[in-house]
């Protein structure tokens, strides 16, 4: 017969807090300090400021939480049925004994951002926005233009080099903006204060961005924004991301550029091309005086001949 009180006094023995204490002390040992997780959101909400989130597989799910000093940093804030990857560690509640992920960051996965893409294109063509008839004309020689992108970046830069070296005419307004993150409002401000008045005298925007993942571009397919820049009353160029990269924005400009250089090449006028245009214009012009003065002078030889057959000089 086993004696169950001397096995007990045996056993190790704690307090609920002493064993809460050791699990986490365990935890914190045994599990990577950071990590990345990739999941689905089932469910959002902002509490006291900050976000609380519930990701799941399909099979599992865990509790996570973003504390409000970092919320406004976040570049993307998620909502339910969003896949995202997030960067954060554990959090184990010893008072609850329960776990959750204190998240650092969270993006939203390729596939969230492609859904976004297609559910905004989709309610914009329906609506007529996407048609090619509304785009208008883009100026043949721009007195002045805006550019509209982060400052200092290097899409700033090789705009700025570009275009002095092609059209040094034209008037560059930098206006700096924010290029990734929940920034639509700010730039809808700035484009809603462009349209009532432009006092710069803009003749065309540029909005540009340079190159960085498929994800950090979701900012451009805000729908919001694309209906400000669809009925802004100036041609806008967009040049964001790379060559094979499409956002609602680049949809609904007047002309989409593979990248920010491509945009203002598109925008302005080459300078060696004019050149070439005008001192072609210059041979055909003198080729044309030769011609025609040579011509006249044949004319009035001509009328001189006829001239002297028809009064002929008489000696005698």
């Amino acid at each position: 017969m086993v004696d169950n009180h001397s096995h007990n006094e045996s056993l190790p023995r704690y307090t609920i807090s002493e064993l809460n204490e050791s699990i986490g002390l365990l935890l914190a040992r045994g599990f990577a300090p950071i990590f990345s997780l990739h999941g689905t959101v089932s469910k959002a909400q902002i509490k006291k400021g900050h976000l609380w989130v519930t990701l799941t597989d399909g099979n599992s799910r865990i509790d996570g939480v973003v504390w409000s000093s970092r919320v406004k940093s976040l570049k993307f804030l998620p909502k339910n049925d969003d896949g995202v990857l997030v960067v954060g560690k554990l959090n184990f509640w010893e008072s609850q004994a329960r776990i959750s992920v204190q998240i650092f960051d969270i993006r939203a996965s390729i596939s969230t951002v492609l859904k976004q893409f297609e559910i905004v294109k989709s309610k914009l063509m329906r609506e007529g926005l996407l048609d090619q008839s509304l785009r208008k004309k883009l100026p043949q020689y721009p007195k002045s233009i805006g550019i509209l992108t982060s400052v200092p970046s290097s899409a700033l830069a090789d705009i700025l080099r570009t275009a002095k070296e092609r059209w040094p005419l034209t008037k560059l307004y930098v206006i700096p903006i924010s290029v990734q993150g929940n920034n639509q409002k700010e730039i809808m401000l700035i484009l809603s204060k462009l349209k009532s008045s432009n006092k710069l005298g803009l003749n065309a925007l540029v909005i540009a961005r340079g190159g960085g993942s498929r994800e950090d571009l979701m900012l451009f397919d805000n729908e919001s924004l694309a209906r400000e820049i669809a009925t802004f009353p100036i041609p806008i160029v967009t040049g964001i991301g790379h060559e094979d990269d499409l956002t609602i924005v680049d949809l609904v400009s007047d002309h989409s550029s593979a990248t920010p250089t491509a945009a203002i090449v598109d925008l302005l006028p080459s300078r060696d091309i004019a050149l070439g245009n005008i001192l072609e214009s210059k041979k055909r012009m003198k080729e044309y005086l030769d011609w025609f003065f040579k011509n006249k002078n044949n004319s009035l030889s001509e009328k001189k001949k006829n001239f002297s057959i028809s009064f002929p000089f008489d000696d005698n």
